[in-house]
Parts: C-alpha cells; sequence; structure tokens
C-alpha cells in the first residue's frame, strides 16, 4: 500500500515560524492584530496572510537576506527525508506559510527537490500579494492543508501527519497515524486524538522503522 508523508513547515520543520519573524521585521502596520483575529477564529488563515503581507513592501531579496541566522531547523530532518527516500514513503510539505521561503530554506539545506506546497506570492511596491491555490488548481482562502490531505486519500494513500499547530488539527483528523508536537499535541490529548508525541525528526524516524513493515493496526486506524 502507498504511503504519504504530510509534513507542515513553520515550528514543525523550523523551530520558529519563518512569517512571524518577517512580519515583524518588515509589515508597516499591525499585523499581530490581525493574527488575534485569526486565533479567535474572526477571519481565516487565507485571509489572515494575505492582508498581513500586503502590509510588507520589501522585495524578495530583502526578505530572504534578514532571515539568514535567525531561524533553526528541527534536528532529525535530513534523517526523516532519507528515510522517506529509502522506504519509498512519498514526503510532500503542506503549509500555510509562503512558498518563497520554504523553498529557500530547502535550497540552503540541500534539498530543492522535495515537494512543496503552500501559498503563492509576489512583490510589489505598495504591499505583497499572497494567495493560496487547492490541488484542484483553483484558489482557496480557507482550509488548503485539508484539500491537501483529502487529495492524497483520494489517491489511495495512507497519510502519516507531522505537525505542531492549530492548524494542523483539521488535517491531523484525516490522516492514518499523527505525529505531534506543540499547539497540535496539546489539542491531540486534550480531545483523545490518536498521536505519537515527538521533538525531533529522530523520533519519528524511529517510530516508523519501528512500524515497517506497517502494521495492519495503522493501515485500519482510519
Amino acid at each position: 500500500m502507498k504511503t504519504l508523508v504530510q509534513c507542515d513547515f513553520d515550528g514543525t520543520i523550523t523551530e520558529e515560524d519563518i512569517s512571524f519573524l518577517l512580519l515583524d521585521a518588515f509589515a508597516q502596520g499591525d499585523w499581530r492584530r490581525l493574527l488575534t483575529d485569526y486565533r479567535e477564529r474572526k477571519i481565516s488563515v487565507g485571509e489572515f496572510n494575505t492582508r498581513a503581507f500586503a502590509l510588507v513592501k520589501a522585495d524578495e531579496h530583502r526578505l530572504l537576506e534578514a532571515l539568514q541566522g535567525r531561524f533553526k531547523v528541527r534536528a532529525g530532518f535530513h534523517e526523516l527525508v532519507d528515510y522517506c527516500l529509502e522506504n519509498d514513503l512519498r514526503l510532500v510539505i503542506v503549509s500555510n506559510g509562503l512558498e518563497f521561503y520554504i523553498r529557500a530554506v530547502l535550497k540552503d539545506l540541500g534539498l530543492r527537490e522535495l515537494e512543496v506546497h503552500a501559498a503563492q506570492s509576489s512583490f510589489h511596491p505598495e504591499g505583497m500579494k499572497v494567495r493560496y491555490v487547492g490541488p484542484n488548481g483553483k484558489g482557496l482562502d480557507d482550509g488548503f492543508k485539508e484539500a491537501y490531505v483529502e487529495s492524497f486519500l483520494k489517491l489511495g494513500y495512507k497519510v502519516v501527519y507531522i505537525g505542531n499547530g492549530d492548524s494542523d488539527v483539521a488535517p491531523a483528523k484525516y490522516a492514518h497515524y499523527v505525529f505531534a508536537t506543540g499547539d497540535l499535541l496539546a489539542y491531540c490529548r486534550e480531545n483523545n486524538l490518536e498521536y505519537k508525541p515527538f521533538k525531533t525528526f529522530l523520533d519519528v524516524v524511529s517510530e516508523l522503522n519501528s512500524m515497517q513493515p506497517y502494521s495492519s493496526n495503522f493501515y485500519n486506524s482510519r
């Protein structure tokens, strides 16, 4: 059976949320008020990023330059990538973050070939423009991660989900197996959602390795 590993980026692959670092440094306006509105469910994640990054007037080069040395990649990520390659697991990064900085980070890690689905962005003097495109090629404002996990399930994949945040809760509910840290971990504990906690990707690799050949319990859990 085909297995796919869907992994979040900000706060999961990186220890910090890169979008927040950029907004703190470059947004010309009160972007944190928008963040509060998002966390209080007043606006969608798509609306939050669209409105927040519209406050950023710097170009791509300046944004990427400002990130140098300001974030860490969670330990064991290279090992996870290698494990997936060696065991024929499709590894896909699906993030509410912006594709331009995700690909820049992966390039620096020597992993530019990884599959990434994230917000598309363009740079303008009047402010950035951000847009989400779903697996069907159409724009969408919310449910980006869920749309992709549903599309992978329809293709016949068994999905392993790795995430850390509030926006990972909904897609994790679709997955057959969940690795959780941060706010996602807290949610899983409080709501009896099946999960495995992790601190580094070495924990994920170890657990995946213990499941190989993957057990019937894994495949029948959803």
